[in-house]
């Protein structure tokens, strides 16, 4: 049986070369491969010559194959002006598939590859950290060795990205530096978690934190290096919910059932809360047809969970589980309250292809920020939950470490309300 990634990267034994298309053997509703095609046509232009001229969002990947030896380079539309939508991804809730696939289709990846701890000496590795840095479009020229090359990439951990081509020289306009960012990357005492934190602190979006994250400009003198950007991505994810979980747990439990609601790009997402201590857990089911249930007959269920201590090891949904747990404690710590949180993800078939961990984050924001349901009971708030979501209440309790837990184990809560 082949994997998913082979389908869609041109395999000639796989459905794709039978079905081209117009039968969707695989089972989507929408074929993902003419997706990235027609979008690829539009930009078809930037796999047609060693140059590019525009301005960055600015936008900086950092690749993981091959590692410690890594690529790095930036991300160059091929238009000038405010590009900052291209790669920003807490503006793309509302947006359709078609359209995120259009934004980072037109950002042409640059590579250069280097050692994870060689940060300077290269005017593309500075070129690519000071953009890194920069709070709004920065306008670039680079000039590739050969012609960029687009191939579809289906990835739950990073946006999908444009054509890439190795990089011979890079010209950076004028910049002009996010001060915060650029005093945490000077001071060269602060270690990495202090940055990240006291920049989160100061209204740096999750993503900006990220990419600068990702290009070694935290940390103390010698510890600082490039980081993957799929890693770089789950670490500050990590890091910040885990400062947020601190706070949120001096805090009074609330004193109902809540049950928010977000629904973008066929994928359904509730969250519960709990007026019991804080434990957490994510469960995602993907229907049949979707990308990474592309075979199967029955729905697939996963889950990852964390007690009140939290969890040492990484959790086995991938990064999603963190993106939503800083979501989740967000609220938390801004509503000065204490809960017990699952999350429960319908990934029905229109889902595609996967656009990257930020759906996840940004959907549970967006549900909480909408008006609550509120209930006195885990059963009541599983009535009105079993008429938005398809899976039943059973199905959900069956694959859960937490609402098992609740449900039949006695916590402190219950006998001080005795």
């Amino acid at each position: 049986m082949q994997s998913p990634d082979s389908l869609f990267q041109g395999n000639s034994d796989g459905l794709c070369i039978l079905c081209r298309g117009s039968k969707l053997l695989c089972g989507k509703e929408r074929c993902p491969v003419l997706v990235k095609f027609y979008s690829n046509v539009k930009v078809r232009s930037l796999t047609e010559s060693l140059n590019i001229d525009g301005s960055s969002p600015p936008g900086v990947f950092v690749g993981r194959i091959g590692y410690p030896y890594v690529s790095v380079g930036p991300l160059i539309p091929p238009s000038h002006g405010d590009t900052r939508l291209l790669d920003t991804p807490e503006m793309w809730i509302g947006k359709s598939i078609d359209e995120i696939v259009d934004f980072r289709s037109q950002l042409v990846r640059g590579k250069h590859t280097v050692h994870i701890k060689q940060l300077d000496g290269s005017r593309i590795i500075e070129a690519t950290r000071e953009m890194a840095l920069c709070s709004s479009p920065v306008d670039v020229e680079a000039e590739f060795l050969k012609k960029p090359s687009a191939r579809l990439v289906l990835d739950d951990e990073v946006q999908p990205f444009g054509p890439t081509a190795p990089l011979k020289k890079i010209d950076v306009g004028s910049v002009k530096f996010n001060q915060r960012i650029e005093k945490a990357y000077y001071d060269t005492d602060l270690r990495a978690k202090d940055a990240v934190l006291g920049l989160y602190k100061d209204g740096i979006l999750v993503s900006g934190i990220q990419k600068a994250f990702s290009v070694g400009a935290f940390g103390e003198g010698k510890a600082r290096c490039f980081v993957p950007t799929r890693w770089s991505i789950t670490a500050i994810d990590s890091m910040i919910s885990e400062n947020l979980m601190k706070k949120m747990k001096d805090f009074p439990l609330i004193n109902e059932y809540l049950v928010f609601e977000s629904w973008q790009l066929d994928n359904r997402f509730v969250v519960l809360m709990m007026p019991r201590s804080w434990s957490y857990e994510l469960i995602e089911a993907w229907y049949p047809n979707t990308v990474w249930n592309p075979f199967g007959k029955d729905v697939a269920i996963m889950s990852s969970s964390e007690g009140y201590d939290g969890r040492s090891a990484y959790a086995e949904i991938g990064g999603c589980y963190y993106a939503a747990r800083l979501a989740v404690n967000e609220y938390l710590v801004k509503e000065k309250r204490q809960a017990r949180v699952v999350i429960l993800r319908e990934a029905h078939p229109g889902y595609i292809m996967p656009v990257g961990v930020w759906n996840v984050r940004e959907n549970v924001r967006a549900a909480l920020k909408s008006i609550p349901g509120r209930f006195h009971s885990l059963n009541d708030a599983f009535e009105y939950i079993s008429t938005r979501l398809v899976i039943p209440e059973q199905r959900w309790i069956k694959e859960s470490t937490v609402l098992k837990d609740t449900l039949f184990q006695k916590g402190l809560e219950d006998f001080l309300s005795a």
